[in-house]
């Protein structure tokens, strides 16, 4: 096994995560190979269904309709369950990454929609968009079309025509409140998310967690948020109340501490135990911010304190990943 089949590259808001990916993308390929053991990179986050949730109820408020998935908008989910839909949403696109599906959709704010109630069933959740007035969703398709149309385009763009040779990387955040103390209550947390992944990708993932306090995680978040841009990856801000509710606290140390094998993460579903080969990249230091800039800016002496701490993490992922190869013969 020469590379990382899948990554779940993980952390609170604002801690390096899309920087890493960015980074990881201007990388040489063989370059990439010999310090980070990955592929080019196929790459799937959570963020811009999260964003376009929070676009529904824009537009369901100005149109004088209740929201359906946000308390307020600087709050968080209405149903918490709503964190397993995300993963749901992502399972999916998994599969149709290993098919090589790209979808076609005549209405694709319709298609989205489908999407939102079917994942939404899956994690014991009511569908919100099946039982809306018909007025009601051709309103939201007519403001939404061009932006849900670009989504959409987007993940086929993603789909390469064979993932041979490349590595996935997946990116979430999940977290509780400030000041709680793990393990955190479902739906909250990474053990919960974790759980709903699809055996797909839990057969094949490793995490890769870019460690930070949620302090720095508030502090980084303030800096990039840009308020032009909300639907960026790099540039989205959090609101508050929502860094201090939902990622005030996260539980990934508590997670790898419970393990009964070292350097993993233990996820129990649907009547099984998988080993998901783990590593903390150290970004207390802030190692990451640098990228951010144009890459023309980048520094030598940046790129490499990066390319040190990052490439250790991949290599205790890669001996874990080799371990569980031999586990499973």
């Amino acid at each position: 096994m020469k590379q990382l089949d899948t990554v779940l590259l993980l952390a609170l808001p604002a801690s390096g995560k899309s920087e890493v990916r960015t980074f990881l993308a201007h990388v040489d390929e063989d370059a990439c190979e010999k310090s980070f053991h990955m592929g080019p990179t196929v790459q799937l986050d959570d963020y811009p269904y999260v964003h376009m949730m929070r676009r529904f109820d824009q537009e369901l408020i100005a149109a004088g309709n209740p929201r359906i998935f946000f308390k307020h908008e600087v709050k968080g989910f209405v149903d918490a369950r709503d964190w397993g839909t995300l993963i749901a949403l992502l399972n999916e696109d998994y599969g149709d990454l290993l098919a090589g599906k790209k979808v076609e959709a005549d209405n694709p704010v319709g298609w989205l929609c489908d999407r939102i109630d079917k994942a939404r069933i899956r994690v014991g959740a009511e569908p919100v968009f099946a039982n809306m007035p018909e007025q009601v969703t051709q309103e939201l398709s007519a403001r939404l079309e061009d932006e849900v149309g670009a989504l959409l385009s987007e993940k086929n763009a993603g789909i390469p025509d064979s993932l041979e040779g490349r590595t996935v990387v997946i990116e979430f955040a999940r977290g509780g409140p400030d000041g709680a103390v793990p393990p955190l209550r479902e739906p909250l947390g990474y053990q919960y998310s974790l759980a709903q992944l699809s055996d797909q990708i839990l057969r094949r993932a490793a995490i890769l967690y870019i460690w930070v306090t949620p302090q720095q995680s508030r502090k980084k978040n303030e800096e990039r948020a840009d308020p032009s841009d909300p639907g960026s990856i790099l540039n989205h801000g959090v609101p508050i109340e929502v860094m201090l509710g939902d990622y005030g606290c996260d539980d990934m140390g508590y997670i790898i501490e419970q393990s009964d094998r070292p350097d993993t993460v233990k996820v129990e579903t649907r009547g099984r135990a998988y080993y998901l080969p783990a590593a903390r990249f150290d970004n207390r230091d802030d190692l990451t911010t640098f990228v951010r800039s144009a890459r023309e800016a980048w520094d030598q002496e940046s790129i490499e304190r990066l390319r040190l701490g990052l490439a250790g993490a991949c290599s205790t992922l890669m001996d874990g990943v080799r371990r569980r190869a031999e586990d499973d013969r």
